[in-house]
């Protein structure tokens, strides 16, 4: 009975996919709605000084934070997908679409590399925001250690 359980929860899976596929979709469409209000905040203030043309950086760095992470979202979709619900063919193994997951040491190393990206981009929004204090210079240790630490775990990690 248990095993029969198990094998089939294979379709609450779905749950997953879908809320990750919807997740990223919505992100994307709120990134659209952002980059269009800021382009028209530009177009009706157009920057004059350092700190205007400083808070829009930040404001795009931030979109681009939202896209990665819609990026994620959508990532984790397409590879529990692939990895629980439908078995990879020996036609997908041939392709190298930068979206196919074939493991889950594939998906593991492909959010933890999108995950740096988002810590880089969140130190640099950091950086422009605040400036040179010693809280960026302890905020930008804690990310470049934690860059450091999944470098590591990357390169030891086992297929």
């Amino acid at each position: 009975m248990i095993e029969r359980v198990f094998r089939s929860s294979r379709f609450m899976v779905w749950v997953a996919v879908v809320i990750c596929a919807v997740s990223s979709l919505l992100l994307y469409g709120a990134s659209v709605n952002i980059i269009w209000n800021t382009a028209l905040d530009v177009v009706r203030d157009i920057p004059v000084s350092a700190d205007d043309g400083k808070s829009l950086a930040v404001r795009l760095l931030k979109l681009l934070d939202l896209l990665l992470i819609a990026i994620t979202f959508q990532i984790m979709a397409v590879s529990l997908y692939r990895l629980f619900i439908r078995p990879v063919s020996d036609d997908d193994r041939e392709s190298q679409n930068p979206l196919d997951i074939k493991s889950f040491h594939d998906l593991k190393i492909t959010v933890s590399q999108v995950a740096v990206v988002i810590l880089v981009v969140l130190f640099l929004e950091q950086a422009v925001e605040i400036g040179a204090t010693i809280a960026t210079l302890y905020f930008g240790a804690a990310i470049g250690i934690i860059i450091l630490a999944s470098v590591f775990a990357w390169k030891n990690m086992k297929d």
